[in-house]
């Protein structure tokens, strides 16, 4: 089997080069790779790449992430988000492939404190939000055999994320001022790159589990509690820091004004991924605990 991966050099795409490789042939580009062409900001070529290559299985990992910078970057995150994968949908549906595509909870306007599940009406509240949407319908549209995940709060040991911030800031100040007011689940790339692997083998031996699916950690917490937790979480390895688990203060969303609004309510419900996939996804501790332990 022969697998491509497109956007290698990403948090999630990272750990896949991992995941992937038991697989088969795995080749994996980025957006500055020079032998084949992989640079969604030119997604003209993209086509011809799927072409060259012939996969078995593409595994889309490439994005616009900057969530507030797209509120000033449309036409690139346009490019980057929907219009990108939609040719790559395109073209592996033509060599016959098996399509893996992320997206994220900012499809939806973040109301209410349920879960959302995958056929629960979107309503966007950003311009990252619209186009990783529109991205998801294209994918979809384009290539029969798809697993489009949705995932949310996303971290790895690598690059910075959330807990590091806080550890640095920790160091630095006696006190933290947190959001308390948006709920999710941390969620590791490790996790995401492990269980996409598995889903791949199981959707090539049954077709029928091909779809949309959300792929989170279990459990949930704020900013918050995630930051109360890692700050636990380095005082009991002796860490030493100015400000403690008790000097955090929650603030709401409104505390901290940004260009692209925020849902509150970013909780999914997985219970559709855990059922067709017989998969536990472990509690959103358990991933920041391993991480801590490598980066502490």
């Amino acid at each position: 089997m022969k697998l491509l991966l497109l956007g290698k050099g990403g948090q999630v795409g990272w750990e896949l080069q991992r995941s992937l490789a038991p697989l088969g042939e795995l080749v994996a580009l980025d957006f500055d790779s020079t032998e084949l062409h992989s640079d969604f900001s030119r997604p003209e070529r993209l086509a011809a790449t799927v072409l060259s290559v012939r996969p078995d299985v593409i595994v889309n990992a490439a994005a616009h992430t900057a969530v507030d910078k797209a509120e000033s970057e449309v036409e690139l995150a346009h490019t980057l988000n929907a219009t990108a994968p939609g040719i790559v949908a395109a073209a592996a549906q033509q060599v016959g492939a098996l399509m893996v595509h992320y997206s994220t909870d900012y499809v939806f306007d973040g109301s209410g404190s349920t879960p959302w599940k995958e056929d629960d009406p979107t309503g966007p509240l950003s311009v990252y939000g619209r186009t990783k949407l529109e991205g998801e319908k294209l994918v979809a549209a384009n290539c029969a055999q798809h697993l489009i995940f949705r995932t949310s709060w996303v971290y790895a040991a690598r690059g910075g994320n959330f807990a590091k911030t806080m550890l640095r800031l920790a160091r630095e100040r006696d006190r933290l001022t947190v959001i308390d007011d948006q709920y999710g689940a941390p969620t590791g790339a490790e996790l995401l790159a492990d269980v996409t692997a598995h889903a791949i083998r199981e959707t090539l031996r049954d077709p029928a589990k091909a779809g949309l699916y959300h792929l989170v950690a279990g459990g949930e917490t704020t900013w918050h509690g995630y930051a109360r937790f890692v700050l636990e979480q380095a005082r009991a390895a002796g860490i030493d820091l100015k400000a403690s688990p008790e000097t955090v203060d929650p603030v709401p969303t409104s505390a901290f004004p940004t260009p692209a609004t925020r849902p509150h309510n970013s909780r999914l419900d997985t219970r559709k991924l855990q059922s067709t996939f017989g998969l536990v996804l472990p509690h959103w501790q358990t991933g920041v605990t391993r991480m801590l332990r490598e980066t502490l």
